[in-house]
């Protein structure tokens, strides 16, 4: 079965407007000043947001660096 008619370039070029990828955004650490994305923990620190902080040992998250 075929379409009943061709997509025309502009039409398909403003279905594909929305497309396009952004960059992530990132703030610095109030505690160890390293950037890090919204919403994610710090390596260097464990600083998630004020009062929540994590430490995994294993991979190194939050633990003091010597």
């Amino acid at each position: 079965m075929l379409p009943n008619q061709r997509i025309s370039y502009g039409r398909t070029r403003r279905r594909r407007n929305h497309h396009a990828l952004t960059a992530g955004t990132s703030t610095l650490c109030p505690i160890s000043g390293m950037p890090k994305q919204h919403h994610r923990v710090s390596k260097e620190s464990g600083y998630v947001r004020p009062g929540l902080r994590i430490s995994v040992p294993k991979l190194g998250i939050g633990i003091e660096q010597k």
